[in-house]
Parts: C-alpha cells; structure tokens; sequence
C-alpha cells in the first residue's frame, strides 16, 4: 500500500482501484512520507468513505488522538455483536470525536445536558446500556469519569448508525426529539403515564422510530384506504381526536401532513397502549 497523504503518525490515505481510504493503525505513518510504503500488518481499521465527506473526516482525524478511535473501535465492535445489525465503520470516527471532546470538557469542569437522556434510557435501552459500558471503558484506559448524560449520546450515535449511512447523531437525535414531543401529547391528553415495560407501549415506540425515519427521510405510508379509516375513528374515537392533535402539532411546527394511512394506524396503536394501561389499573 502506497501513501497518498499523511494525516497524523497514526493515519494515512491510500488509494485503491481509484477509491481512497483512510488507514488507521499505531505508528503506521511515523517518519513517512507520500509515496511511501506502508506496514500493512500495523493496521487495524480501514474507512472506505464517499468522495465528499473525506476532506471532514481527514480533518477530524487529524484532531483525534489514536487511544479515543480504539475505544470507539471497541464500543461500536460490541455493538455490532450485541444488536446484531449492520452498522457503518463511519460511526467510529464521529464517536471517536464526540468521546474525545466529551473528556476535555470534564477536565475543563464543563458539563453538558442531554436533554433526551430518559427517551434514550426508555427508547433505546440495549444502545444505552452500551453507552454506560462505553463510558466505563473511558474511565478504565483514560482515567476520565464521565456523566450517565454522554452514555446517553454515545447511544444515540450508535442508533443513528443503524437508522442511515450518515454517521452525524442529527437524525437520531431528531427522531427521538419527535418521539418524545408525540408521547407527551398522548400522556397529557390521557392524562396518563405508560411503562416501558409494556409490550404494548414496546410496540407503540416502535411504530413512531419508523414512523419518524420516514417523516425525516419524506417518505409517507397511503394506500388511501378511507372506508377502514371511518371504521377505527368511530371504534377508537378517543384515540383518534389524539392523533388529530398530533396531526395538528406535526402540521404547524415541521410542515408535516399525516396521510389517512398513518393516521389510520397510529390511532390503532394509541388505542392498544392506553386501553391496555387502564387494564392494569383495574
């Protein structure tokens, strides 16, 4: 392998049948220079990346120090093997960054709140419980204690990973601001909370994560179905004045119009959820 560019003593750009990669590995690029060869038993993660986003990427590694990407390394490898689900290698580098910045701001006494930390706790439960053995191993190789707030980010990247091929957390985390602002319209309409450990609620979160990916991505259910729609709304009326509200809210604040088809089933779902609560309660 012939480097093409040198990002740090750790990482170099290759180039291979006219696609570039950025080759990672301790040393790997200490006293080289472009046109040199490289020590291909010296790495251990290779990024395949899209034309466009390399020059971002070359440039956050260049920030990075190697210690922060082996721990992303390692988090986002127990994923894969705990999820069992297909995750980009790209999360890596973002993490590794996040990590990174994350520790300098607890030794600059900074703290940061993540405001959705309960949705991620309750949403994403197997992804945070990696966010809190990622940040254990923080604290194992770096000495560096950090808050159940960033074990909550880290999960947030590693759920974004699984939702598209774009490593920033911005999706995830939209999509599970947009869950919380249509669960809080249904408990302050029931005037009810729901546990999380209901198969019921289980379902119902389900249906907004896909619900919401395909809002973001402006993909939309219909198969226009309005005689099934007449049905539910007079069989779970109340629950179907609720989705109006939600309606209504994704109308005004994302410009968002629900199709007869999600309405349809988001008013099936509300109802099992709340129905099943008040079984319980009785």
């Amino acid at each position: 392998m012939i480097i093409k560019r040198v990002l740090t003593n750790n990482s170099v750009v290759i180039e291979e049948n006219g696609i570039e990669k950025i080759v990672c590995g301790k040393g790997i690029a200490f006293k080289k220079k472009p046109g040199m060869k490289i020590d291909v038993s010296l790495i251990n993660q290779t990024f395949v990346l899209e034309e466009n986003a390399n020059h971002r990427y070359e440039d956050l590694l260049k920030d990075v120090p190697m210690p922060y990407i082996e721990i992303s390394r390692e988090i986002i490898n127990q994923a894969k093997l705990q999820l069992a689900k297909p995750i980009s290698d790209i999360v890596i580098l973002t993490l590794s960054d996040h990590i990174y910045a994350a520790v300098q701001r607890v030794k600059e006494g900074i703290s940061i709140h993540n405001s959705l930390l309960w949705e991620v706790q309750n949403y994403y439960e197997l992804e945070y419980e990696l966010g809190k053995k990622g940040i254990q191993l923080i604290k194992e190789r770096e000495g560096i204690e950090l808050p159940d707030d960033e074990a909550g980010f880290i999960a947030l990247h590693i759920v974004n990973a699984q939702i598209n091929d774009n490593p920033e957390m911005d999706s995830a985390y939209k999509i599970t601001k947009l869950i919380q602002e249509i669960t809080t319209i249904v408990r302050y309409f029931f005037s009810r909370n729901f546990s999380s450990s209901d198969i019921y609620y289980y379902r119902f979160i389900t249906h907004l994560k896909f619900f919401a990916i395909r809002m973001f991505n402006g993909k939309t259910m219909n198969n226009n179905d309005l005689e099934l729609l007449d049905v539910i709304r007079e069989k779970f009326q109340l629950a179907y004045n609720c989705v109006q509200q939600i309606k209504d809210f994704l109308q005004q604040k994302y410009r968002y119009t629900m199709t007869d088809e999600e309405i349809m089933y988001l008013t099936i779902h509300i109802h099992r959820v709340v129905n099943k609560a008040s079984d319980k309660n009785h």
